[in-house]
């Protein structure tokens, strides 16, 4: 076994280093990984309607449509702050917003379902 002084971020460790002989090191012992935990279901936009999904995570800044309202392509529907920056979300094309899936304050992440566009 060697002993080695490392330093890391100015704090000395001391390090003992076994030297293996014959090539191939020993493999590690089997270890189960943690079942992850299953993800929340998405939600999707109604048949035949357009989702509008978050572009980056961020935090929902404001709320400019409510359901039912008529809109242009190009209108914003909300506000999405990111990285300190206001981004306007904008609807992909023009109709009716069947649902809006955030509201003011949420954090979401990115492809998060924002609203939806019938």
């Amino acid at each position: 076994m060697k002993r080695f002084n490392i330093t890391v971020n100015g704090k000395a460790y001391d390090v003992a280093v076994e030297e293996v002989s014959g090539g191939a090191a020993p493999a590690p012992a089997a270890v189960a990984p943690a079942a992850p935990a299953a993800p929340a279901p998405k939600a999707s936009a109604p048949a035949g309607g357009t989702s509008v999904n978050a572009p980056m995570p961020g935090t929902i800044l404001d709320v400019k449509a409510n359901v039912g309202d008529t809109v242009a392509e190009g209108q914003v529907l909300m506000v999405l702050e990111a990285l300190k920056m206001e981004n306007d979300i904008v609807a992909p094309k023009a109709g009716k917003v069947a649902s809006i899936n955030v509201k003011k304050g949420d954090t979401v992440n990115s492809n998060d379902l924002l609203a939806s566009i019938q």
